[in-house]
């Protein structure tokens, strides 16, 4: 089987023909970290299913430190090593991709796990439009001893799950280890991540950019080592749930702050008439009082949810949102801080109404069950116009950069 090797600068040599670097249509990108037992078996395949389907390509390995000798391994099956020195499955991978020479990059473990005859498959996929084409190992098979049971009946599946309703991802598998993309489509993701999360970081930046997913029945085998796998269960499945969250402020922040601030709002409002019996249980102001903390506390989520969303946008982590193009136009720094203002000299009318009913009193004991139900409401609006004066001038701050400070 005749193997690329580099030749200059310029081309790669496929037996005696000399192929111009900027020719070569496909780079498979192993992540490599002491995979002598399985990179000769690995490196073949690929190889094998580019020369069968006559694939003008090349097989990246992005070591990220081995001492197995994997580098001289993959040397002398004619593949290119690309030394990472920061460690990590998502710096490995992005220091081979950045190598990558390929129009297309098929990325996949070298454990022997997955396949790598079935690198057309993807091929056809990418061809013919699709910006990133996912394996599907619960379609395509997991054989058995393949996968833990944790992972294939609770990791995988929880994560893909919160995935799919936290971001819409049309993928039904988060993190299958092989799949295929468009240098152009992962040079616009703009990935972050180091470590195990970074599978997911591609999936949900690839949902939220618009970009064409499609997804290929893929066969998961038992991995090939003798060792212990790199994989930490507990501990990379937290980091992949982590990165869901922040990289999502409407389920972090939004829905749990719309859920308090409503909740507490209806109990609220219907406590400031009088008490509330449900059989023969009761609820008066201090009931009341803890629902204007949940309804102060549902606030100031959803102005974090506004935050993140906006810092998202601005470093370039989320793509532009048009409610917040409105929310910068119409609820301007000025906007912002009237209606904090009168939000708040109402609370401060409130307060000052039952400072007088004080008065009247001679400054002496009240009935804390009438008198509570002026303080609360005016201590609640007070704080929220005050925040809401801060609010506006905050997200004025944010908008000079983007320069929608709301003017």
């Amino acid at each position: 089987m005749s193997q690329p090797i580099s030749t200059d600068l310029s081309t790669v040599a496929y037996g005696d023909v000399a192929i111009p670097k900027s020719k070569i249509e496909l780079s498979v990108v192993m992540p490599c970290l002491n995979e002598a037992e399985t990179l000769d078996t690995c490196i073949s395949k690929a190889q094998r299913a580019m020369q069968e389907s006559n694939i003008v390509g090349e097989v990246v390995i992005a070591d990220n430190g081995s001492t197995d000798g994997s580098q001289e391994i993959a040397k002398r099956l004619g593949a290119r090593v690309v030394d990472v020195q920061e460690k990590g499955y998502g710096s490995a991978l992005k220091g081979g991709i950045a190598a990558a020479r390929g129009r297309y990059v098929i990325m996949g473990d070298a454990d022997d796990s997955y396949d790598f005859l079935d690198i057309p498959r993807f091929l056809d996929q990418l061809r013919g439009g699709h910006d990133l084409v996912m394996g599907n190992r619960f379609k395509g098979g997991i054989m058995p001893g393949a996968m833990p049971w944790k992972h294939r009946w609770i990791g995988n599946p929880v994560l893909t799950t919160i995935g799919r309703l936290f971001f819409r991802c049309p993928s039904g598998d988060f993190h299958c280890g092989l799949r295929g993309f468009s240098k152009s489509a992962y040079e616009q993701m703009g990935l972050c991540t180091s470590g195990m999360e970074f599978a997911s970081e591609m999936v949900i930046k690839s949902t939220l950019m618009g970009l064409k997913i499609a997804e290929i029945p893929t066969v998961l085998h038992p991995d090939g080592r003798t060792r212990a796998p790199h994989l930490r269960s507990w501990r990379d499945g937290w980091r992949h749930l982590r990165f869901m969250l922040l990289f999502s402020p409407r389920w972090l922040f939004l829905i749990p702050g719309a859920f308090l601030f409503l909740l507490g709002a209806i109990v609220f409002a219907l406590l400031l008439g009088g008490p509330r019996y449900i059989g023969s249980i009761g609820f008066d102001i201090h009931t009341m009082h803890v629902a204007g903390f949940a309804s102060l506390l549902g606030y100031q989520l959803i102005v974090f949810a506004i935050f993140t969303k906006i810092f998202a946008i601005t470093e370039g982590l989320h793509p532009p949102n048009a409610l917040l193009e409105r929310l910068y136009r119409y609820c301007t720094l000025e906007v912002g801080v009237v209606c904090g203002a009168v939000t708040t000299l109402i609370g401060l009318g409130i307060l000052t109404a039952a400072a007088w009913s004080w008065r009247s009193a001679g400054f002496g004991g009240l009935d804390p069950m009438l008198t509570m139900r002026q303080v609360i409401p005016a201590v609640l609006l007070m704080t929220l116009g005050t925040e809401t004066i801060f609010v506006s001038f905050f997200l004025s701050v944010l908008g000079i950069r983007t320069g929608k400070q709301g003017s």
